[in-house]
């Protein structure tokens, strides 16, 4: 039987593999406990103590690590086609299998943008040639993402779309979300909608409140999102739709969202690990990098999205990726474009600032992060129950790096953790029942 020193290039063409001793998180399963996992022709074979090698199975051995479902990242910025200086489909892949994302699926706001069939295509022939990750595609709610008239979203889920959205810009016609909506119902898809009144943040560069006053930097008030995601509940509750909002980031949103989930809404929702773990203390530094949109709120709002976390207002875990080449974020704020990186990060920050001071649970953690996007989008992922294809990640919660341009795989390099050290970090990630990445 081979063993843990067998080479990663051998065991990418094993057709089995054995992980050993690992507490397996699976919430799609309730199941939290120390076992064995085999993978056989791509698929999970058995999951259990009794789960035994077979002679010649490379064995990856996870004792002291946590092995989850292959993680999901619902909302990344790839760029290409169109801006392939920041970032590429390879590179974007090649970080996300870094970070432990199995599967990503990338918003639509390239150039051109993803509204039609053909756009489509090209990032799925991308996405095969790098062989990094599942890549899965939103398509555009208007065309060219103009907001004036809904894309052909028939054709366009029909050639592979899982949801719609014109992330980077908001859909500010409240009649043509309307008809997104209710269209997207006979197809069962959702509709994500980045959540912003534009003349409510126009010329902002930072949270609005105390700190931006301080600092003399032009706010983007709360209140944008807030009436955004308002208005967006309301037109989900008058056609039944299904409603995903992005990147929520407010009190009073978490709140809205709490009150449309009583009452039955169908409306999802997704944070970032920078809205959970930064405030807009950070733009003291005058640093772009503390640069996004919805911008980093004030410590109030960062312990309402904790809470809607913790009690299942907010469902997901998404990275909203956005890479910028250097000399893009290296201008002035004011100049510099909106967005951070997140995929290889997002790990270690949500263990270090979360799991290890008892924020949340790693149950808590992974369900937002597998089970929960992959239900909201219908994907066949985020999960190890038997038969279930085999993507894994494995994680070591105590491994401890610092976060350094030289250890990022995305072209761009514009985080802000960079410089700091960071517990807890992806050691092996098996896709498609192959181990293509270990450390």
């Amino acid at each position: 039987m081979h063993s843990t020193s067998l080479s990663l290039e051998l065991a990418r063409f094993m057709s089995a593999v054995f992980i050993k001793g690992g507490r397996i998180i699976d919430p799609s399963q309730s199941l939290d406990k120390i076992a064995n996992i085999r993978i056989a022709d791509g698929k999970i074979e058995g999951v259990g103590t009794s789960v035994l090698p077979k002679p010649g199975d490379p064995v990856l051995n996870a004792q002291g690590k946590i092995v989850v479902p292959g993680l999901i990242d619902m909302h990344v910025h790839f760029r290409e086609p169109g801006r392939e200086e920041d970032e590429t489909i390879e590179t974007g892949t090649l970080a996300a299998l870094h970070g432990g994302f199995t599967s990503v699926v990338c918003c639509p706001n390239t150039e051109p943008p993803l509204d039609s069939p053909g756009t489509l295509e090209l990032v799925r022939q991308l996405a095969n040639r790098a062989g990094n990750s599942n890549v899965y595609a939103m398509c555009c709610i208007s065309k060219n993402r103009e907001g004036k008239e809904l894309a052909e979203l028939g054709m366009l889920f029909q050639a592979g779309a899982v949801a719609c959205s014109d992330d980077g810009s908001p859909v500010t016609d409240p009649e043509l979300m309307r008809r997104a909506l209710e269209y997207c119902l006979m197809f069962d898809k959702p509709v994500l909608n980045h959540a912003e009144s534009l003349p409510l943040t126009q010329g902002g560069v930072m949270h609005e409140g105390k700190v931006s006053m301080l600092l003399g930097l032009r706010g983007m008030s709360a209140a944008a999102e807030d009436v955004m995601v308002a208005r967006d509940i309301a037109l989900a509750e008058l056609t039944g739709g299904r409603l995903h909002v992005m990147h929520l980031s407010t009190e009073h949103s978490v709140q809205t969202v709490r009150r449309a989930k009583d009452r039955g809404v169908r409306v999802t929702a997704e944070v970032t690990p920078h809205h959970l773990t930064l405030t807009d203390e950070k733009l003291h530094s005058f640093n772009s990098n503390y640069k996004m949109n919805p911008p980093l709120r004030s410590q109030r709002h960062v312990e309402a999205c904790l809470e809607g976390l913790r009690d299942g207002t907010i469902d997901v875990i998404a990275t909203d990726h956005a890479p910028h080449a250097l000399e893009k974020k290296m201008q002035e704020l004011d100049r510099a474009p909106f967005g951070i990186i997140g995929l290889e990060t997002a790990v270690a920050v949500l263990t270090t600032r979360l799991i290890h001071p008892g924020i949340l649970t790693w149950t808590q953690m992974i369900e937002k992060m597998t089970l929960n996007p992959a239900n909201i989008l219908g994907l066949p992922k985020g999960t190890l129950a038997v038969g279930a294809d085999a993507d894994i990640t494995v994680i070591d919660p105590n491994r401890k790096w610092t976060v350094t341009e030289s250890e990022l795989h995305s072209k761009s390099k514009n985080s802000p953790y960079l410089g700091e050290e960071l517990t807890g970090r992806v050691t092996a990630v098996i896709l498609g029942g192959k181990i293509r990445y270990e450390i």
